[in-house]
């Protein structure tokens, strides 16, 4: 049986700008409208990224906009979400950050099989300005092979 997930949103800057070297599943936890604000499909993960406070693991600057229809209470569209990982995930990820230099991205939000909001983190390393030439570059001559296959 396939996993079918339905993306809500997804980080492509970040593929851009960070090379990817691991990636974590993650559970986020929500307040009041942001899953009905989720399912209309509005969300920014461009400028989000993870942060350790202590033993628990927070989501930072991810934008999920008030839903419309919703009743007085709403939580602010750029507050920081906790982030539902296991204590050893959590310190296994802080680990990574604060030895190795790497820095955690959300890479994609998505609703999994049983319908609860998932993020997809990337343990990841700054590209070198050097590092993004030659990824688009390789992405283009991909792209000329692949339309010379056609022709």
């Amino acid at each position: 049986m396939s996993e079918v997930k339905k993306i809500i949103s997804r980080n492509k800057r970040a593929y851009h700008e960070y090379l990817i070297l691991n990636k974590i599943e993650a559970g986020l936890a929500l307040e009041g409208s942001e899953v009905k604000s989720l399912r209309e499909g509005s969300c920014s993960l461009g400028e989000g990224y993870v942060r350790i406070i202590d033993t628990e693991a927070y989501l930072v600057n991810v934008l999920i906009p008030v839903f419309d229809k919703s009743s007085a209470f709403a939580p602010d569209p750029r507050r920081k979400r906790k982030l539902l990982l296991n204590r050893k995930e959590i310190f296994r990820l802080k680990a990574k950050i604060e030895q190795e230099g790497l820095t955690a991205i959300p890479l994609m939000i998505y609703f999994n099989p049983k319908n609860l909001v998932k993020v997809e983190i990337g343990i990841a390393r700054g590209k070198k300005l050097y590092d993004k030439r030659e990824a688009i570059k390789k992405a283009d001559v991909e792209r000329d092979i692949r339309r010379k296959k056609w022709d």
